[in-house]
């Protein structure tokens, strides 16, 4: 009987690595096409990986807890049929990974946006257009390739994704000294991101390492530069990884700017206030409101809704026919931000409804990885935390980010004289590289200037 590793597949957006959290099969088991052999966790979503084979179950590679890295062995299944083939079209991205390798350098195809949903159904046809390079493999009149061309397309660097290209760019990192990975040496983010933190592990290495478990007592280890003895060592994996990974990135990438500008709400509450006595159970949210004034803001100002791309030909600002609002939520998994597809089509009672959808599926872990990394802007409601501002981290590829704080009394003038309204403060950071603080600031204002005077403003909306 023929056996078959299964390897983890591209779960979309380029991600490269994936916790596992447990198995939904045992060795021995009997499993189908398209069943489901595991769950993992990437980009803050659970997805479940379906067998592109059937068979039986004879290896599990790897435990609950792990870090798998796509490319790698994922199940050893021996196979119902003695010819060792997949099912038709189970494993076209593989395929379409392998024909990367053969392209130069400067393709213009990124290879990352094959999504694992589908991809044990495809059936042999795909409906993803694959953009061939400019200096593509030389055929000759025979219809062969070239060996000459063929040797030296071999031999380089094996980067499929610009991301990693770029990310070993901006660092320093020769990529022609790098061993990749991936399937046929592909080199992956981690690969590139091994190379970046060498220094730091030489150094380390050099330092004698304790054979003791992870977790220590107080007794056992004394922090040198604190003084304190050290009671636990938690692995950062999962979730807080991701989080951790985007957080830098955004860092370091995006050279962020900050406006932001205090608003009188009292007029928003009213209306909300009014509506929901009216028909509580269709009035719209606060957030749907000012998630309505946001995207109408958006649509004057598209510049903030585009994504900053850089390759090896420059860089260009991409804009899109719509917008994907994220808001951002704090969910048990750390924070996530699901998107509200084309959310310039709702109204502010519509956009309500989208809201609690998207926010009840990210904290019960259910939303899927494109509703997790579609967004183009992102809302960020902080001030139910109890906070006023803060300069929040752009959600990267985005190029800008509105948070709102609590809303509180304060002493506020009003046609000359003082009153007690409810205001609130907003903030925009945006990418610089993007526009500038004229643009950030008009945006802002025009999210305020709505939010102030909410009546007059819908009926132009």
């Amino acid at each position: 009987m023929t056996t078959q590793v299964f390897q983890l597949p591209d779960l979309g957006e380029g991600l490269t690595e994936a916790e596992l959290v447990k198995w939904l099969v045992a060795v021995g088991d009997t499993i189908t096409v398209d069943q489901p052999i595991a769950e993992v966790e990437t980009a803050k979503a659970l997805v479940e990986v379906p067998s592109p084979y059937a068979g039986t179950v004879e290896t599990l590679h790897g435990t609950p807890g792990d870090t798998l890295h796509v490319g790698n062995p994922l199940i050893t299944i021996a196979l119902t049929t003695d010819d060792g083939a997949p099912r038709p079209g189970a494993l076209d991205y593989r395929e379409e990974e392998r024909a990367g390798i053969t392209v130069s350098e400067d393709s213009d195809d990124e290879a990352s946006g094959n999504e694992l949903i589908g991809y044990g159904t495809s059936g042999g046809a795909t409906t993803r257009r694959t953009r061939r390079s400019k200096r593509a493999t030389k055929v000759s009149g025979n219809g062969t390739a070239d060996p000459s061309r063929t040797s030296a397309a071999v031999s380089a660097p094996r980067v499929i994704s610009p991301l990693v290209r770029l990310l070993a760019k901006r660092h320093g990192v020769d990529i022609s000294r790098l061993t990749g990975s991936g399937p046929d040496g592909v080199i992956l983010r981690a690969d590139v991101m091994a190379a970046i933190d060498q220094p730091v592990q030489q150094f380390e290495a050099a330092t004698p390492q304790s054979t003791q478990p992870v977790t220590k007592s107080a007794a056992e280890h004394v922090d040198a530069p604190a003084g304190l003895a050290v009671s636990e060592r938690v692995p950062v994996t999962g979730v807080r990884k991701m989080i951790a990974d985007q957080m830098v990135r955004s860092r370091s990438i995006i050279p962020d700017a900050t406006s932001w500008i205090d608003v009188d709400v009292t007029e928003l509450l009213e209306l909300q206030a009014r509506l929901k006595a009216d028909n509580p159970e269709t009035a719209p949210s606060l957030l749907g409101l000012i998630a309505r004034f946001v995207t109408a803001a958006l649509r004057r100002y598209p510049v903030l809704n585009t994504r900053f791309v850089e390759s090896d030909d420059g860089a260009e600002l991409v804009y899109f026919d719509g917008i994907n609002l994220g808001i951002a939520t704090d969910s048990e998994r750390g924070l996530v931000v699901p998107a509200v597809e084309h959310a310039e089509r709702y109204s502010a009672r519509e956009l309500t409804g989208q809201i609690k959808e998207l926010v009840d599926k990210a904290r019960r872990g259910q939303c899927t990885v494109a509703e997790l990394t579609r967004g183009t802007f992102t809302l960020n409601n902080y001030g139910v935390l109890g906070v006023d501002g803060a300069a929040a981290i752009i959600n990267a590829p985005e190029v800008a980010i509105m948070g709102v704080g609590r809303i509180i009394d304060r002493p506020w003038v009003v046609e000359g004289e003082l009153a007690v309204r409810k205001v609130t403060e907003l903030t925009l950071s945006f990418d610089h590289r993007v526009t500038d603080g004229a643009t950030g600031s008009a945006f802002l204002t025009a999210v305020a200037d709505a939010m102030q005077h909410p009546t007059s403003v819908l009926a132009d909306l």
